[in-house]
């Protein structure tokens, strides 16, 4: 495995004989670490790949990336190798985005993810008018504190919060402007999660994800926001099982 493999791609759980992968991408201001729990509980039988992006922990010295196709691109040639066996694929919020990105990237080159989860998201022609990356520092930590999506500790902490709000803020303008290529679309099944009462995507908004595959569609709705993914990790984590159990014994 190069350098390049390594920065992005993280196995806290090394599965060489798994008979399948996932490939976890996080939310905006997330970080591979969101995962580790998800990759303890599928591993050995599947090998968790969780995505770091630039600008955070061990690579906060790196430049961000402010656009989604920009990450999709960087991840292609990174991700492609490890489709050697089954790779689907899961985003939470903006990681929604780039797994389909990162999906229709796969397909042009001739691999076909086994799945394509799609949580907390709305879909790519679901647009909506959003310049919270455009606020003050002040109007930024508002929004997340809203979201529930960073523990607040560590809001309260000038020195962290000196090193995350560049990564946020370049999520959060990657997440805010991306828009689809028109025309593209995947082949691959999109399985879309979202929390009912989630500020970011209505169940709607959500429902179009059908429009951006020819492949199969499901829309499961759960209780919750935002961050509904944190109160039903054992649900969703046995929909991802199976629906992998079954690219398993299809293939």
């Amino acid at each position: 495995m190069d350098n390049t493999t390594d920065l992005w791609v993280r196995k806290f759980h090394p599965s060489p004989d798994a008979a399948a992968r996932l490939l976890c991408l996080p939310h905006a201001g997330g970080s591979a670490s969101y995962f580790f729990p998800v990759s303890r509980s599928l591993a050995p039988r599947v090998e968790v790949l969780a995505v770091q992006y630039p600008g955070r922990q061990d690579r906060r010295q790196e430049p961000c990336l402010d656009s989604v196709p920009a990450i999709a691109d960087a991840l292609v040639d990174v991700v492609a190798p490890h489709a050697d066996k089954p790779l689907t694929l899961f985003g939470h919020s903006m990681g929604a985005s780039i797994a389909y990105e990162l999906a229709v990237r796969l397909e042009k080159r001739g691999i076909t993810p086994a799945g394509v989860f799609v949580s907390g998201r709305r879909a790519p022609n679901a647009s909506r008018d959003e310049r919270v990356h455009e606020r003050d520092d002040a109007g930024l930590l508002a929004e997340i504190k809203r979201l529930n999506g960073t523990e607040s500790q560590l809001l309260d902490d000038d020195e962290v919060l000196r090193m995350v709000l560049p990564a946020i803020r370049a999520d959060y303008k990657a997440a805010e402007t991306y828009r689809p290529t028109p025309g593209d679309s995947i082949t691959a099944p999109v399985h879309a999660l979202i929390g009912d009462a989630d500020p970011k995507a209505t169940v709607d908004e959500a429902s179009r994800w059908a429009e951006h595959t020819t492949g199969p569609f499901k829309l499961e709705v759960f209780p919750g926001g935002h961050f509904y993914l944190n109160q039903v990790v054992p649900q969703v984590l046995d929909r991802i099982s199976t629906h992998i159990e079954g690219a398993l014994a299809a293939s």
